[in-house]
C-alpha cells in the first residue's frame, strides 16, 4: 500500500490542532510533547487519510516565518457549501468562495491561522479532461 501524507509546519501546533479541528473537521489522532510542553509533532485525521503538523527547525519553515505560501493542500469533502460556512465561521480567511469548476468539482479556497492554503472540494460531474483543456499524458 502506498500514501501521501502532507507534513505541515506550525509556529503553535498545539493551537493549529484546535484550529484545524474547529475549522476544518479534523480529528486529532496524536500528539508529542517536548519537555518543554510545546507540541512538536502531531497527528490528525479527516475521512480516512492523514495529516502530520510539526513545528519549523533546522532549515524548515513555515509560511508564517516565511510572509508567503509554499504550498496547497487539496481536500474532498462530502459537502463543501457546508464545510465552508464551518470554516468561515471559525475564522478562516477566505481566497475563493464555493465555485463551480471546469472540471466538475465544486471548490473553495481558505487559510488558516498560519497562512496555509488549503483547497475543499466536492465532487461534481464527471468532465473529461480534453473538455475543460487539459492535456492529458496516456
Amino acid at each position: 500500500m502506498q500514501t501521501i501524507t502532507p507534513y505541515l509546519l506550525y509556529e503553535d501546533v498545539a493551537s493549529a490542532l484546535d484550529w484545524l479541528r474547529d475549522a476544518f473537521g479534523f480529528e486529532e489522532v496524536l500528539r508529542f510533547e517536548a519537555e518543554s510542553g510545546e507540541v512538536n509533532h502531531a497527528e490528525m485525521r479527516i475521512g480516512g487519510d492523514s495529516l502530520y503538523l510539526g513545528d519549523p527547525g533546522g532549515d524548515l519553515r513555515s509560511p508564517k516565518q516565511l510572509g508567503q505560501r509554499s504550498s496547497l493542500v487539496h481536500v474532498y469533502v462530502d459537502d463543501v457549501d457546508a464545510h465552508f460556512e464551518r470554516a468561515k465561521a471559525a475564522g478562516a480567511e477566505i481566497e475563493l468562495e464555493p465555485t463551480d469548476q471546469p472540471y466538475g468539482d465544486r471548490r473553495y479556497d481558505a487559510y488558516d491561522l498560519e497562512g496555509q492554503l488549503w483547497s475543499f472540494a466536492t465532487r461534481g460531474k464527471e468532465v473529461p479532461p480534453e473538455e475543460w483543456g487539459a492535456k492529458v499524458s496516456r
